[in-house]
């Protein structure tokens, strides 16, 4: 068996190896094209300026340089295309001195697993955990690391769980993100990038490109995203077990269905009757994931990982990552302090209130507007109810934006 998984691992990783280097091979075919199209671009101007120079006639002047001014703005378009970067990461960034605990624990992991150092630790309000490298300049300089750990994610995981999502992370970087291949995956996520631009900028086009290009690029980027998740996951597995692994997966997975289909609507639900919620959902996350995950009947009675896999998702399935792993899916539990009581206990009340904030910030129109929306629905009812109106549905939502 560990044999076989072996011959498994090694064959995603020669496939995904191939596969990257084809598409970032185009990536860098595009790139020279889009550098040497400037060049003429700009030697263009530079000829169609002199001869606006030395037109006989202002008319003739005038011509010339219209049409240096055409073109000079194609040109424009073409640099904003080649400086297209990355977001900036985003959340909250820690600092060394702050949850030295965690820090020792990703360097330690990282370590381990042969991957550079990190350049920055950020807690997200995501259900997640991601490493996201991009250039030190935005589309220019050499390539920072940065490990995004979902504050949700840490509420959901005990310590050992944690440490099987993290040396997940860590196995993309050791495995696909060293020397040439980070620069290699900052081409492709670049061309992808210049595409959609394109598309958006001359809609016309979108159709063509996405047949002629585009479209063929994209189902090639989404393969060899589905085959990084399994060589990470081969790569992780080596490091903490597949036991484990399996355990974090199927944790994540059932409490991520958890916190959408049960936490947040009743957190949403509060704007039928209350002008401000009474729950602060990232303060109380912790308590709500602790209690109510294991009193939601049939919510953790077994895995739902999802038998098949989409063609346009850029991760498998849960299910077709334990069947990789050659896993059986059973019911798992945390044991034990969740991750973020263990490694953010000091951070956590300012971290809550950031992205209560936030969330409010965003949420608070849609809000008031569905609570403005339920009051005048009580009241109609209450009116109906005395036979003074008609009745007149009005719809309440119950989702923020």
């Amino acid at each position: 068996m560990r044999a076989s998984a072996s011959s498994e691992s090694s064959r995603i990783g020669s496939l995904r190896v191939r596969l990257a280097r084809r598409l970032g091979m185009v990536a860098g075919a595009a790139l020279v094209g889009l550098l040497l199209l400037l060049a003429v671009v700009a030697g263009a101007v530079w000829r169609l300026g002199g001869q606006a120079l030395i037109a006989p006639s202002f008319a003739e002047t005038l011509g010339w340089a219209a049409l240096a001014l055409m073109v000079a703005a194609f040109g424009l378009v073409l640099v904003r295309l080649l400086m297209l970067s990355p977001p900036p990461p985003a959340g909250v960034w820690l600092a060394p001195d702050e949850a030295e605990a965690l820090h020792y624990r990703i360097n330690e992991v990282g370590r381990r697993m042969g991957a550079a150092p990190l350049d920055g630790v950020w807690i997200t309000d995501e259900m997640n955990a991601a490493v996201m490298q991009r250039p030190r300049y935005g589309w220019i300089g050499p390539i920072e690391t940065h490990l995004m750990i979902g504050l949700p994610l840490v509420h959901c995981l005990s310590r050992r769980q944690f440490l099987a999502v993290l040396a997940h992370e860590f196995g993309h970087l050791s495995m696909q993100r060293r020397g040439l291949g980070a620069i290699g995956a900052h081409l492709r996520a670049w061309w992808m990038r210049v595409l959609d631009h394109v598309s958006y900028l001359f809609p016309a086009f979108a159709g063509w490109l996405d047949a002629a290009a585009s479209g063929n690029y994209t189902l090639r980027m989404l393969r060899l995203s589905r085959l990084e998740e399994f060589e990470a996951d081969a790569s992780a597995a080596r490091l903490v077990g597949r036991g484990l692994l399996a355990e974090a997966l199927i944790e994540v997975s059932l409490k991520d269905r958890f916190l959408r289909e049960d936490y947040w609507p009743k957190v949403l639900a509060q704007c039928e009757s209350s002008a401000q919620p009474s729950i602060r959902p990232f303060r109380e996350m912790g308590l709500g994931v602790a209690a109510g995950f294991h009193e939601v009947t049939g919510m953790n009675a077994g895995f739902c990982g999802g038998a098949e896999g989409d063609a346009a998702s850029l991760h498998p399935t849960p299910a077709e990552r334990l069947r990789a792993m050659r896993v059986e899916a059973g019911q798992t539990a945390t044991v034990g302090p969740s991750a973020a009581s263990h490694y953010l206990s000091a951070l956590l009340p300012r971290l809550a209130w950031i992205f209560d904030r936030d969330w409010w910030e965003r949420s608070e129109s849609a809000w008031k507007q569905a609570y403005r929306l339920s009051r005048s629905a009580r009241r109609r009812a209450a009116r109906e109810a005395m036979g003074k109106v008609d009745p007149m549905p009005a719809p309440i939502p119950t989702q923020m934006v």
